[in-house]
């Protein structure tokens, strides 16, 4: 994890592409990127968390949303419903910002400091070719 004491973080992402397919525009249905609280206490409101990439595309958590220890959430390009159920956040665009190929993703908390930050290629630690880079 990057950060000292930083207890949400950027799980993995499965881009647009999924595994070794060439880069897909527009796929977003099954692309997300995963943050988790590794904290084994503190429940984290998700709420002014902002997600950026390399170009500067920025998504930020507009409403409340509590990640209980040990609990992850999923951030979809595309429309849908949000559901802390489901453990589930739309973009609410038709677009997934982050790459097929290559990118780096911050993930900032609402006092706009750095929780965490990795880069990843298409290459990358994707053992099983499913198209899910795990971070942590």
């Amino acid at each position: 994890m990057t950060g000292a004491g930083t207890a949400c973080a950027i799980l993995g992402l499965r881009h647009a592409g999924g595994g070794a397919a060439p880069p897909v525009s527009g796929n977003t249905r099954d692309a997300y990127l995963t943050i988790k609280n590794y904290s084994s206490r503190a429940t984290i409101n998700l709420k002014n968390y902002a997600v950026k990439d390399a170009a500067g595309n920025r998504f930020a958590f507009s409403a409340h949303h509590d990640l209980q220890p040990g609990d992850h959430v999923k951030l979809r390009g595309g429309r849908g419903n949000d559901s802390d159920t489901y453990n589930v956040v739309h973009r609410d665009n038709c677009a997934f910002p982050w790459n097929n190929d290559r990118d780096t993703i911050h993930l900032y908390k609402p006092s706009g400091s750095r929780s965490d930050v990795h880069a990843y290629t298409r290459g990358g630690p994707d053992s099983d070719r499913n198209g899910y880079i795990r971070f942590h």
